[in-house]
């Protein structure tokens, strides 16, 4: 019997994930209210607090969801096999998590960094981002192989998260993404890479 309740709220929260996605693409992330949620999802406000902790926590969901979805896309695209083939399929993600300052700054608090720990879907997407890239860079050739591949992936993970905050540095946002990110992609992935590091160690001392 403890089934029916269960199935029961399932499908409750999928109405509110659906009537919240459908104001988003009316008016955007930043527009999304409580208020107008529960009204369109035909449910009291008190049922939404019962799966939601906030509105933010909500806006996290839709974001992580699509976010999955741009990450699919990019698995299911054609294996980069040069370093600008990588940037170029991982872009668009970049792009829409960097797409305003509202939506990065929910990213970067449900991401894990910020402490919550609750598993959100957003910080299962920068887990699946770096297994993704890890497998990329086990079958690339023409990459450094004096550190592992999962470290290597941990920075171009690094650099695009500081490439997208950039965005919204006064000093910095005349760059798009793209041209930020791929002089650090390249400084980081390129063999040679550590030489060079300890070269110019050398070179300030």
């Amino acid at each position: 019997m403890a089934r029916v309740p269960q199935k029961r709220r399932v499908k409750t929260r999928a109405k509110l994930v659906a009537a919240a996605g459908t104001i988003v693409a009316r008016e955007g992330y930043a527009a999304l209210r409580v208020e107008d949620v529960v009204r369109d999802a035909g449910v009291a406000k008190g049922t939404f607090f019962s799966h939601f902790e906030d509105k933010d926590s909500l806006l996290a969901q839709l974001i992580g969801e699509e976010m999955h979805v741009l990450l699919a896309e990019a698995a299911d695209s054609p294996m980069p096999h040069t370093i600008d083939a990588l940037c170029s399929t991982l872009e668009p993600l970049y792009e829409y998590m960097a797409q305003d300052r509202f939506v990065f700054d929910i990213i970067m608090r449900y991401s894990g960094a910020a402490g919550i720990e609750d598993e959100t879907e957003i910080a299962i997407n920068f887990f699946r981002q770096v297994a993704l890239l890890t497998r990329w860079l086990d079958n690339m050739a023409d990459v450094r192989r004096d550190v592992g591949t999962v470290l290597l992936a941990e920075g171009v993970h690094a650099f695009a998260i500081n490439a997208m905050s950039l965005k919204f540095c006064a000093l910095h946002n005349a760059n798009s993404i793209r041209d930020r990110l791929r002089p650090y992609i390249h400084a980081w992935l390129a063999p040679g890479s550590s030489q060079r590091d300890h070269q110019t160690d050398a070179d300030q001392q």
